[in-house]
């Protein structure tokens, strides 16, 4: 498929303008997905959901995804109801990225669990089947008795508009594995992780695919990018410079690394501007 582009937003309520701005330059300059990060224990930072609720209102053709959804704040049956309401009421332009949790003592101030890295990723499966099985609707009723959620008798509704996606923010070797058997698609940071490195991990999610029969080619790669479009020479991050350099670089990155999406950063909305306006473009 043709390679989409999107968007990473922040979530900030001191630049609540500034979003729709730039939201509103990528809906013009066809971009294809916006991706918000989810802290809710941020004080300065608007809900996440939200947000995207409000933003779906104001756009028409947009996909939107959290980037990613804080599990440990959102339990499954709910978070699947959410993003199943998302979806009908956008026409199908919801996916749902999802993360074991980080930052346990923040979630822990909100009144979540304070789980183990290793709890985090072993809930996360947990909450995964749950979210398909409601999202999926194939059972009137889900019935789930796991270590870290218990369900008996749900009845999920509303049936989404399109089969919803379920992205994984993985970075580690059991995370990346989970990414291979069960998730739609893999969504890490160039930055935390570089190209090489994904390329390996890569590696990891499609042998775990193909031990759990199915076939790799059908879990998305996307990654979040960051940087600064600037004139003249480069500068010291991986993507500061000129939109040529922009251009170049993330389709090597993209021709490399076999990706299905990139999401630009949402610095400002000067920078988005030229995003849209000189690297866009290019890209496409």
């Amino acid at each position: 498929m043709a390679l989409k582009l999107g968007l990473f937003v922040n979530p900030s309520a001191g630049a609540y303008r500034d979003t729709l701005a730039m939201v509103e330059a990528a809906e013009r300059g066809g971009l294809d997905l916006i991706g918000i990060q989810d802290h809710p224990y941020q004080r300065r930072f608007l809900e996440t959901l939200m947000l995207i609720a409000d933003l779906l209102a104001r756009t028409e053709r947009l996909s939107f995804f959290p980037d990613v959804a804080n599990l440990p704040l959102r339990h499954p049956a709910l978070l699947a109801k959410q993003a199943a309401t998302l979806d009908v009421m956008s026409g199908g332009r919801f996916e749902l990225g999802l993360g074991a949790g980080a930052l346990w003592d923040r979630v822990a101030t909100m009144g979540g669990p304070k789980r183990t890295p290793g709890e985090g990723v072993e809930a996360l499966e947990e909450a995964m089947r749950i979210i398909r099985a409601g999202l999926d609707g194939e059972e009137e009723t889900v019935n789930f008795d796991g270590r870290y959620y218990q369900l008996s008798g749900w009845e999920p509704g509303p049936p989404p508009a399109h089969r919803i996606g379920i992205w994984l923010g993985a970075y580690k070797a059991r995370m990346l594995r989970l990414t291979g058997r069960l998730a739609d698609g893999w969504i890490p940071s160039l930055g935390r992780m570089d190209a090489d490195a994904m390329a390996e991990a890569r590696k990891v999610i499609d042998a775990s695919a193909e031990k759990a029969g199915r076939d790799p080619a059908e879990i998305l790669s996307l990654t979040n990018v960051n940087g600064e479009v600037t004139d003249g020479e480069r500068g010291e991050g991986l993507l500061d410079g000129p939109a040529e350099h922009w251009i170049e670089t993330l389709g090597g990155l993209a021709e490399q690394l076999r990706l299905d999406a990139i999401i630009l950063p949402a610095q400002s909305v000067a920078q988005v501007e030229r995003l849209v306006g000189e690297v866009v473009p290019g890209l496409r």
